[in-house]
């Protein structure tokens, strides 16, 4: 499975395409983020941390060492960062509504930091960090808040996780790759 002695025995991180879905097997038969990868990790009960829904992308990490799982998950225990296309027009006003939160049924969504990073028409780039994922959070977060010239919910177009932690988004889509040791040391160090 590992050959290389400088390669996690704990970790590896996948980048996942959007039209996978993240889960051991789907019942409506669609692809799962486990046809991208060796069948080892299905077999080795590999589970992925944290989710990321149909249409999202971008990093994934999956371990068998539930104490692993449990510590990356943990509200408040470790950044993730986002690049989103949000359609409508977002002003700061959104931004300061993002950071204080807007209730849900699924508790409190709110970003710890957004800043705007490109436009398009009638589009917003954003960059996001949240330190929880609750059930799609980001999309929730932002379709609460209205667009101020329609008055029409913002929609997230796009949404790409691009780091968890200490650690970047540097494989290309559908492919997969274990965390070097000096990785996962840097993505724990902050956790213990």
């Amino acid at each position: 499975m590992t050959n290389n002695p400088n390669d996690s025995k704990k970790l590896f991180a996948l980048n996942k395409p959007k039209g996978y879905i993240v889960t051991r097997s789907d019942e409506l038969g669609r692809k799962t983020v486990y046809n991208l990868l060796p069948t080892w990790a299905f077999d080795d009960e590999w589970m992925p941390i944290g989710r990321l829904d149909l249409e999202s992308k971008g990093l994934l990490l999956f371990t068998r060492d539930g104490k692993v799982g449990n510590v990356l998950t943990k509200p408040g225990n470790c950044i993730k960062i986002y690049e989103i296309w949000v359609r409508g027009y977002v002003t700061d006003e959104h931004i300061i509504e993002a950071l204080k939160g807007v209730q849900s049924p699924h508790g409190l969504l709110k970003a710890l930091k957004v800043e705007k990073i490109g436009k398009g028409g009638a589009k917003t780039k954003l960059r996001i960090q949240i330190d929880e994922g609750k059930n799609r959070h980001i999309r929730r977060l932002f379709g609460a808040l209205k667009d101020p010239k329609f008055g029409t919910p913002l929609k997230v177009l796009s949404l790409s996780r691009i780091s968890i932690g200490s650690l970047g988004l540097n494989i290309e889509s559908g492919k997969w790759r274990y965390l070097s040791l000096l990785e996962e040391k840097s993505l724990m160090k902050d956790l213990n």
